[in-house]
């Protein structure tokens, strides 16, 4: 119990990090059972569909093998001509059987965990010439599953090939009664009929070493709840990746604030440490909004983009700090400062108007009012 609330028990699932390592190492699900069952069967079926024809070009080959004409048999090239011939003539009926083979060997690892390469799984390990290691692996479970296999694959084995026995004894028994290649023939189709069927009850043996496979992979990727923290510390938490993510944040929340500066209706300028960008919606209910703020370099920004949209900005140092100091983007503006705002919105207005009609432009407000309880953010600098 104390052990399981230290956290050094392997009781948590693997995290992704963890699984990609693993298959970068070369640390995959994998069942020898399927691998072996998969290839047994398409051999077994190639032989039995084309075992045939595989006969047939043999015997061909055979019957010219052992036929020569008297004058070639003291004629090194025609030998060498002649073997060459049967052996292309052999590749022929014979590739197709081993391209088969080749796809077999390869689809069985890629059906279960798929495609994995790993240079370091193939690089030599002493650690398992240790006699130690050897020596406990052979009571670990895997070797007792291994024997069970192994114990269930010869009970099978035996158990079919008892079966077929008793039902093709018949057919054996006619062998005597037919030509040579008739039996041939005959005795290779029975042959790889009864192949098929025994490789066909080795799927058993898959069947139950393949969810043990499986199982057995997730067990060993298992994860203490301390190492699941130590990989935490080691990715998200390392000072790099969090200044590396808060930059990203901080260039897309600006990238977006930036987006919504020529939609403002007026931005009030401290004039060049602060600019607050405002928008006030005439037809809705709520009270102006920030739809941009910031300092310095930032404020510049601003400042540049409104010029560049026609945006007006209004001068008022005392206002731009409370605002940049006691509001946050996209917040409404607060209601100690509607007053505030209300007059430079008011002149904003009417400076409208005035340039539509071509009328005098009025002043912009010189003495706006700040509540007391504003007074600590308009005299801040910084």
């Amino acid at each position: 119990m104390a052990e399981e609330d230290s956290g050094q028990e392997k009781t948590e699932e693997p995290t992704a990090k963890r699984e990609d390592d693993a298959r970068k190492k070369g640390d995959i699900a994998r069942s020898k059972e399927l691998n072996t069952v998969v290839v047994l069967m398409v051999g077994s079926t190639m032989l039995w569909m084309a075992g045939d024809r595989i006969f047939k070009g043999m015997w061909t080959v055979m019957e010219k093998s052992f036929s020569i004409d008297r004058s070639l048999i003291y004629d090194p090239i025609a030998t060498v001509m002649r073997l060459q011939l049967f052996m292309q003539h052999a590749v022929g009926f014979i590739a197709p059987f081993l391209a088969a083979m080749m796809v077999a060997a390869l689809a069985g690892p890629i059906a279960m965990g798929g495609w994995a390469f790993s240079a370091e799984a193939m690089a030599p390990k002493f650690s398992k010439m240790n006699p130690l290691s050897g020596f406990k692996r052979m009571f670990a479970i895997r070797s007792l599953v291994e024997l069970l296999k192994s114990l269930l694959k010869f009970v099978l084995v035996l158990g079919i090939m008892f079966l077929l026995a008793n039902a093709y004894l018949h057919e054996f028994i006619q062998f005597s009664r037919m030509s040579l290649r008739g039996a041939l023939v005959h005795a290779s189709d029975l042959m790889s009929l009864s192949f098929v069927v025994l490789c066909a009850s080795l799927l058993l043996v898959a069947a139950i070493d393949v969810p043990f496979s499986i199982w057995e992979h997730k067990k060993k990727l298992k994860m203490t709840r301390q190492e699941i923290k130590d990989e935490m510390k080691q990715t998200d938490g390392r000072p790099e990746v969090k200044s590396k993510v808060r930059q990203l944040q901080q260039e897309m929340s600006q990238g977006r604030m930036m987006e919504q500066v020529p939609l403002a209706d007026v931005i009030v300028t401290n004039p060049t440490h602060f600019a607050v960008a405002l928008k006030y919606d005439e037809s809705g209910t709520g009270a102006p909004m920030v739809v941009a703020k910031g300092s310095d370099y930032i404020a510049a920004q601003i400042r540049n983009i409104a010029i560049s949209n026609g945006v007006t900005m209004v001068s008022s140092p005392p206002l731009a700090r409370a605002l940049f100091f006691s509001t946050k983007v996209d917040q409404e503006v607060p209601k100690g400062l509607y007053l505030a705002v209300a007059q430079v919105l008011a002149y904003v207005f009417q400076l409208r108007v005035a340039t539509e009609k071509r009328w005098k432009k009025p002043k912009p407000p010189k003495d706006v009012s700040i509540p007391d309880e504003y007074q600590q953010y308009a005299n801040r600098t910084h």
